[in-house]
C-alpha cells in the first residue's frame, strides 16, 4: 500500500479529536493526496454499531477482556471497510485512535496486560501499522477537568465514568508506549493553546512526510 497512515492518540480531554479535525482541514489545502479523517471505535457503519454497545453508559458489568475483544472487532471491520482501500488508492488516513488505545486503556488500565491486547490485534490488524503517531499528551487531572468543564459538548461515555486512578493508569500505558516506539510516537504536549497543539502537530507531519506537499 502506498499511502500513509497517521494515528492521533491521547488521554481523555487531551483534545486529539479537535487538533485532528483541524489538522486535517488544514492539510487537505495543500496535500498533493486524499485526505480522509475517521476514529476508532467506529469508522464504519459495522464499526460504529461495536462502538456503541462498547461505550454505552449502561454497559457498566461488561468484562474488560470482553471490552478489549469488541475494540479489536471494531478495529478489524473499520480497516477493511474504510482504512485499507484508502491506503490502497495512495491516500492519507488521520484516525482518531488505533491499537495504542487498546494497549493504554485496557492493557495498562484494566489490567489485563500487554501480551493479550498485542495477540489479538495482531490478528485483527494483519500487520497494518500506522507511520506516524501523534501522541497529545495531559495529565490525568487536567483532562478530567477540561471533561467537566465541556458541559456536555463532548460525547459522554462509559469510559468518562472510571476513577481517576483509572485514567492516571491509561497515561502511565501511552508513556510506556512513547518509550517503547521512539521513532513512530511523537509527543505534543496538550497543556498548549489547541492553535500550539495544530501547528506542531502540523510541523511533524510535514518534516516526516514532505513529498505529500510536493506539486
Amino acid at each position: 500500500m502506498d499511502g500513509i497512515f497517521i494515528t492521533f492518540e491521547g488521554p481523555d480531554g487531551a483534545g486529539k479529536t479537535t487538533a485532528l479535525q483541524e489538522v486535517s482541514r488544514r492539510l487537505a489545502a495543500t496535500a498533493n493526496k486524499k485526505i480522509v479523517t475517521t476514529r476508532e471505535p467506529g469508522g464504519s457503519p459495522i464499526a460504529e454499531k461495536i462502538r456503541d454497545i462498547i461505550l454505552d453508559t449502561a454497559h457498566t458489568e461488561m468484562d474488560e477482556r470482553t471490552e478489549a475483544l469488541l475494540y479489536a472487532a471494531s478495529r478489524r471491520q473499520h480497516l477493511v471497510e474504510k482504512v485499507i482501500p484508502v491506503l490502497a488508492e495512495g491516500g492519507c488516513v488521520l484516525c482518531d485512535r488505533f491499537v495504542d488505545s487498546s494497549v493504554a486503556y485496557q492493557g495498562f488500565a484494566r489490567g489485563i496486560g500487554t501480551a493479550g491486547i498485542f495477540q489479538i490485534n495482531d490478528f485483527a490488524i494483519e500487520g497494518v501499522q500506522p507511520h506516524l503517531t501523534l501522541y497529545l499528551d495531559i495529565p490525568a487531572e487536567e483532562g478530567l477537568r477540561r471533561i467537566a468543564a465541556s458541559g456536555g459538548s463532548r460525547e459522554n461515555n462509559r469510559l468518562d465514568q472510571e476513577a481517576l486512578a483509572f485514567h492516571q493508569k491509561v497515561r502511565e500505558g501511552y508513556l510506556h508506549l512513547v518509550e517503547e516506539h521512539p521513532e513512530r510516537i511523537v509527543v505534543i504536549d496538550s497543556q498548549q493553546s489547541k492553535e500550539a497543539v495544530v501547528e506542531q502537530c502540523l510541523a511533524v507531519i510535514r518534516e516526516r512526510f514532505a513529498a505529500m506537499f510536493e506539486a
